[in-house]
């Protein structure tokens, strides 16, 4: 009888990416994946240890299924991914609940990883995260219309606050072939929009080709038919060529969205969070976009409290964001991560004031957000529909303006019918919160 094993998947998109090669891998191998905790042998949790909330969840989702362990049939515990790579010397003595572990580099020896923790064997494996296989078959878990699309693995950037180069290793391109050969095996599937990620887009293929190649690749993908929207995530200002402003002005299926994380604007904190940018720069690079690309959908994320940081040096940020007017903006507090340069930064932030910080961004973009949201009133958005919600009575999918998992949602009427994964034109009449409130019209 085959072992049933469960899944649990936290963190990134990249993370998502090794959680469906695991699958895969489980399958090819003759495991049965099951849906509910209940029903398995054995549960994989893959783990993300980003930050301090991330190792939180974590740790809470392997405690919670460690009840199973004690009042129910399940044998074995596998934790995989972040966590155990960033902690592989104090994991198992912690939380003595899990049997197994495999760092980031062995996400291919997840099928012995399972064997073992059935068996109630302990087994645990950490090969080199700089050298390891990534790509290859996958099970894909989001929707059929949507898949994500890894183009790299690693970063070689070294911010100061950041502990991904340890965990993911050096920054490593796919072949551009590879990638090709992936997304038209997704368009087959039915997938109609592709969201390229890596820890840094924009560097894709300066180590296989010597130049950065994100906006060949992205020409190579937008002639496969049946992908008919590509998205693109984590762009580093300092690295969004003109070639590659060229692509999203001119490229139909490149959607018109950004994600370009900042972090601050000071050019003092930018220097000792080790980022490559400064002010004038950044500031150059928004203006190259929204000039050559009209509608352009800028969205970024900030860190607020980072050690040092004065008040004036927030209020500068604060200004700043409030000029700049990102239609859409993460804003996340400082984490103090121990093996990060900047954990032993003088002048540490208080928790209270990074809160308090964070409120005040969070409030003053909810304005900005919705006085971008009511520009859409009385206008048409081409969606993608994702579903129909039955407690709202109401269909909803996402405008080229929202990234899936991330952004808000357009909910929309039909006096036709709508499947998921259909494209149809929304006539905007209502803006809810982050949201769209809307009804189909005829396609012309």
């Amino acid at each position: 009888m085959a072992i049933k094993v469960g899944f649990v998947s936290l963190g990134c998109p990249k993370n998502l990416m090794n959680t469906e090669r695991m699958l895969a891998l489980l399958a090819q191998n003759g495991f049965e994946i099951v849906a509910e905790d209940v029903d398995a042998d054995v549960i994989v949790v893959n783990t993300c240890a980003f930050i301090e909330s991330a190792k939180k969840e974590a740790i809470d989702n392997i405690l919670d299924i460690a009840w199973l362990k004690d009042n129910h049939t399940l044998k074995g515990i596998v934790v995989a991914g972040c966590l155990p790579e960033r902690y592989r010397e104090e994991i198992l003595k912690e939380l003595p609940e899990i049997n197994c572990i495999i760092g980031t580099g062995s996400v291919d020896k997840i099928c012995e990883a399972v064997q073992a923790a059935y068996d109630g064997e302990e087994y645990v494996s950490f090969d080199d995260v700089n050298t390891a296989a990534f790509g290859g078959e996958r099970v894909v878990t989001t929707p059929e219309h949507f898949a994500y699309l890894q183009i790299a693995e690693g970063c070689d950037n070294h911010c100061t606050y950041c502990v991904i180069p340890s965990i993911r290793g050096k920054f490593r391109s796919r072949p551009m072939s590879e990638l090709i050969d992936e997304a038209t095996d997704l368009a087959g599937l039915g997938v109609k929009e592709l969201c390229l990620v890596a820890q840094d887009t924009t560097r894709y293929g300066e180590d296989l080709y010597g130049t950065y190649a994100l906006d060949s690749l992205i020409s190579e993908l937008s002639e496969i038919k049946g992908i008919e929207w590509i998205r693109v995530l984590y762009c580093y200002p300092d690295r969004i060529t003109d070639g590659l402003i060229d692509v999203f002005a001119n490229n139909p299926k490149l959607v018109k969205y950004i994600d370009m994380p900042i972090q601050h604007i000071n050019d003092d904190i930018l220097r000792r969070m080790n980022r490559r940018d400064k002010r004038a720069n950044i500031e150059e690079v928004i203006r190259k976009l929204r000039e050559r690309v009209p509608g352009i959908i800028l969205r970024s994320t900030v860190i607020v409290g980072f050690p040092g940081e004065t008040p004036a040096q927030f209020e500068e940020l604060r200004a700043f964001l409030k000029e700049t007017k990102f239609e859409r903006l993460g804003v996340f507090a400082y984490s103090r991560e121990e093996g990060t340069p900047a954990y032993d930064f003088p002048n540490q932030v208080t928790e209270k004031t990074k809160n308090k910080r964070l409120d005040i961004l969070m409030d003053q973009q909810e304005r900005i957000h919705n006085d971008f949201n009511a520009c859409f009133v009385g206008k048409t958005l081409r969606v993608l529909c994702e579903g129909y919600d039955q407690v709202a009575e109401q269909f909803y999918g996402r405008s080229y303006a929202d990234a899936y998992d991330i952004d808000g949602k357009v909910y929309f009427s039909s006096s036709f019918n709508v499947k998921e994964g259909d494209f149809v034109n929304v006539l905007i009449d209502e803006v809810l919160d982050y949201d769209l409130l809307g009804k189909t019209i005829p396609n012309s």
